[in-house]
């Protein structure tokens, strides 16, 4: 029979997929010699098993009694004893942290005889009563699922029933009247009655947590951070440690440094005489961790050497959880802790510097993603200053965003959907406003500090986040906030700073971020432990020079037809299509390649040595003319063509399926005057600029090519028309010629097509449309059907499909690479900037792709990491993989 439980001491930190993270690294705590209360771990794999049956099994059961017998005898107490009874805590525990999505009950073992014995034992009656409403509070709320509200309003009532400001006011005849009252919600939710029974309860827990790793919000989580369904939950049982204890007593989490700004450091906070659950929830302010050294020195440089010890031996930031009972520390967690993004990339270049970690490792650490939401803006400093600052918080997560006000994840949820940008603004957050919180551009709490729940999941999505803004008053039945006596209503407009921690009035302005400092160096690390080169799509000069500033490596695809669509181009472009006759059509095409010129010499010159690749009209020729009679009207008054003429001349172009019909080099076989005017347009641009000192070596691509015949007709007419133009002013122009794959039969004739061309580029979108049979302008309709029912893993428009699209294009490396060894080839669809589709690219073999400007530094990133995972695979064909790097992997 498999092994269901272990002992904290005998797992260890590499156990986490069977233990879970936090099972794992209790274990691994423990044999490090920390002060970690005694408990054993119930594994994942007896998730999987519940999951299956619903219920625990017979030896699961024997195997649970036996380790409680055995937690006994370590603690010398005795579970349901009636003279030193044991309390236990019961936490989930996944293999990939899930900060709040699970379920944990404290204080098992407590009950109506359990809890006189212990005040009896401690002298404490108030400590004693406070753990029991606790517990009757989360058991009835996790096991019975009874509202939270129930409960929070029986301490609502009480406290202002004696004007009380905190918890902390309630005395033992308060707290005995609330377990009264605890006890009546029971009976009358028609769940029955809180079970008294030590073993009962402690069952039902467990149960639970196992049933929370498919609630809703964890679904939610899950979904929204790529975790996969199949890891299942842990369960550890741990003898409970107190921080409700007394003055003397205390909870409180701190991270090795700064999660927000990366700066090193003990960072953290602290409740006094409070539970685990006081600081996560924001109920109180807790105090800077810091204070800790001027109450408790000792424990403060205890905790700081702990702290040391940890992120060394884990070479990683460390988030600790810790409970100080009656003086005495105990570690109750370590995990990797969870920071923004721009603090991640500050800690892994830090630990570089400190020699913890190597340059690739830290490559490993950032999800890709993350380094977009870096690049997110900044709020004007000049629009700033015309706003009014309503009031100041804490800095919980960096970034600027403006929103309008919603005080429930339902609402923000329901404003999201409908289209607007949303600032959820609550008095504190629970995980069940997942929903909510995942669609705001910004939290904004009123309690809480920088560990609580809304700060850690702020930090975990990099949104933006403001928490304990005192001075906000949220009112939830009239749906506003008060703040110095102004009032904020639902869908008012305000803007929050998560690095200030102000909150505006309004939407402030904003302007583009840089890359700077830390972000500049991590990045250079990524292209030296690349070999894919980063090129971006740009039609612009302005989209260039943003990739530029991103450090792009050229331009892999510039749309031309782009370039068509301003007014004073249209125009033109409508009488080229709109002529009867290649007479017709001179007049047109000579102003038409005036404007081209102009712009091919702005992006060449702005390239300076680096290379542009620009693709010749690709879109059928239907796209530019009018759609409606109103447009109609409009184009014939511009033109003098009778709007009847326009209409014949509008149908004859329609056709069924335009996609798949007069468009790309197409366009050049019927109407090559367009591609020459093209060619001779970049070739003008490469004579001027020729004048100024400046040498440009065109690429120009061929759209849409389906064979060998093809692709050697247009390159010849593309290849005439740079040679007319080199003779004429007797220059020497070096240049290639290749093709966009985005065709089947091109991949599967390859061979014969890379005869006739200088390189490849996969254009993924037409690629995909053509494999699958889909037209990607209408496949939302059925996608995400497709998604949720597991029919595709994702949209192959966003991700690559590794098994049709990839092995053709598999297919077409292979067979282009027999016929040209060095044959450059790229990626320039919507996946070129897609992490999960870079990792397949690495494979096989491709030598660049190009993205959107703003993807340039994810893409980089992803580049560096599918680089180094390609090495490491390929070195452990010969020797086996170091465990670190293998962690990364699994993460």
């Amino acid at each position: 029979m498999t092994k269901q439980i272990y002992d904290f001491s005998e797992g260890n930190m590499k156990m986490r997929n069977l233990l879970g993270g936090k099972g794992a690294n209790l274990s691994e705590m423990t044999n490090m010699g920390l002060p970690v209360p005694h408990g054993f771990t119930v594994t994942t794999e007896a998730c999987h098993e519940y999951q299956q049956t619903h219920q625990l099994s017979k030896h699961l059961l024997n195997d649970i009694d036996q380790a409680i017998q055995t937690l006994s005898q370590q603690t010398n107490k005795e579970f349901n004893g009636t003279s030193h009874p044991l309390l236990i805590s019961v936490r989930s525990g996944a293999a990939i942290s899930m900060p709040g999505m699970m379920d944990t009950i404290l204080n098992i073992g407590l009950n109506d005889q359990t809890v006189v014995t212990i005040a009896e034992l401690t002298h404490n009656e108030r400590f004693a009563y406070d753990s029991y409403r606790r517990l009757l509070a989360m058991f009835g709320n996790v096991v019975y699922g009874i509202s939270e509200a129930s409960f929070d309003q029986v301490l609502t009532d009480t406290k202002n029933a004696h004007h009380y400001e905190s918890d902390l006011d309630l005395t033992v005849a308060d707290l005995k009247q609330i377990v009264s009252h605890f006890k009546n919600i029971y009976e009358i939710s028609d769940k029955g009655v809180f079970p008294q029974d030590p073993k009962e309860q402690l069952l039902a827990a467990i149960n639970a947590v196992f049933d929370s790793w498919n609630n809703h919000r964890a679904q939610i989580y899950r979904r929204e951070n790529h975790i996969s369904e199949e890891l299942g939950t842990a369960v550890n049982i741990q003898e409970m440690v107190f921080g409700n204890y007394g003055e003397n007593s205390g909870t409180g989490v701190a991270f090795t440094r700064n999660p927000s700004t990366g700066e090193a450091g003990l960072f953290g906070e602290y409740l006094l005489n409070a539970q685990g659950e006081d600081v996560v929830a924001g109920i109180r302010t807790p105090q800077p961790v810091a204070t800790l050294k001027a109450s408790m020195p000792d424990t403060y440089e205890q905790l700081l050497d702990i702290a040391n010890k940890l992120e060394t031996h884990y070479r990683e930031m460390q988030d600790l959880e810790f409970t100080i009972e009656d003086g005495r520390l105990y570690l109750l967690q370590t995990r990797s802790g969870k920071r923004t993004p721009s603090a991640a990339v500050k800690i892994a270049v830090d630990l570089v510097g400190e020699g913890l970690i190597d340059q690739k490792t830290a490559l490993l650490r950032l999800e890709p993603e993350s380094i977009s939401k870096m690049l997110h803006p900044e709020f004007d400093l000049h629009d700033l200053k015309q706003h009014n600052l309503l009031t100041t918080g804490l800095p919980a997560s960096p970034g600027a965003a403006s929103g309008q006000v919603y005080f429930t994840a339902e609402d923000a949820k329901r404003a999201s959907d409908a289209g607007q940008k949303v600032v959820l603004m609550r008095s504190d957050t629970s995980p069940e406003d997942i929903e909510g919180m995942i669609v705001s551009q910004a939290i904004v709490t009123s309690r809480g500090g920088m560990t609580s729940h809304a700060a850690v999941v702020a930090r975990g999505m990099a949104a933006t986040g403001v928490v304990g803004a005192h001075e906000l008053e949220v009112d939830y039945e009239r749906k506003i906030a008060k703040v110095k006596g102004q009032i904020i209503r639902e869908g008012d407009w305000v803007s929050v700073d998560g690095t200030s921690g102000n909150l505006y009035s309004g939407m402030v302005k904003t302007r583009d971020a840089t890359i700077k400092g830390e972000l500049s160096a991590f990045l250079n690390w990524a292209k030296q432990n690349s070999k894919m080169g980063v090129y971006t799509n740009a039609d612009t000069p302005k989209d260039f020079q943003k990739a530029l500033d991103f450090d792009a490596d050229g331009i892999g695809l510039t749309r031309t037809e782009h370039m068509f669509f301003k007014p004073e181009r249209l125009l033109q472009m409508r009488r080229l299509i709109l002529a009867e006759d290649l007479q017709g059509r001179k007049d047109p095409l000579a102003k038409l390649l005036r404007m081209q010129q102009g712009d091919f010499y702005e992006l060449y010159k702005l390239a300076g040595d680096k290379e542009v690749t620009i693709r010749l009209l690709d879109p059928p020729l239907h796209e530019f003319l009018p759609h409606d009679e109103k447009e109609i009207q409009a184009v014939s008054k511009q033109t003098g063509i009778s709007p009847e003429l326009l209409r014949d001349r509008i149908n004859s172009l329609k056709e069924s399926n335009p996609m798949l019909g007069h468009r790309g080099d197409r366009l050049a076989v019927t109407f090559p005057d367009i591609y020459e005017m093209q060619v001779q347009a970049i070739m003008n641009a490469v004579i001027r600029l020729a004048g100024e000192g400046i040498t440009v070596q065109p690429h120009i691509m061929i759209p849409l090519t389906d064979s060998q015949a093809e692709m050697a007709w247009v390159r010849d007419l593309v290849t005439k028309q740079i040679k007319q133009s080199s003779n004429e002013k007797s220059i020497k122009v070096q240049y290639t010629v290749g093709t966009m794959m985005e065709m089947p039969r091109a991949c599967m004739t390859a061979d014969a097509i890379a005869e006739s061309s200088d390189f490849f580029s996969f254009g993924t979108n037409d690629l995909t449309q053509l494999t699958f049979g889909y037209s990607r302008d209408d496949v939302g309709s059925f996608m995400p059907k497709y998604i949720e029912y597991g029919i595709l893993p994702a949209d192959p428009f966003q991700t690559i499909d590794v098994e049709g699209v990839g092995e053709l294009m598999k297919i077409a490396i292979e067979k282009g690479r027999k016929t040209k060894n060095d044959l450059p080839i790229g990626v320039c669809g919507e996946v070129g900037g897609d992490p999960k589709s870079i990792e397949f690219f690495e494979e096989i073999g491709i030598t660049y792709v190009s993205c959107s400007p703003y993807r340039v530094p994810v893409a980089r990133l992803a580049a560096a990491q599918a680089h180094i995972r390609h090495l490491a695979r390929q070195k452990a064909v010969k020797q086996p993989v170091q465990p670190e790097l293998v962690s990364f992997f699994v993460d």
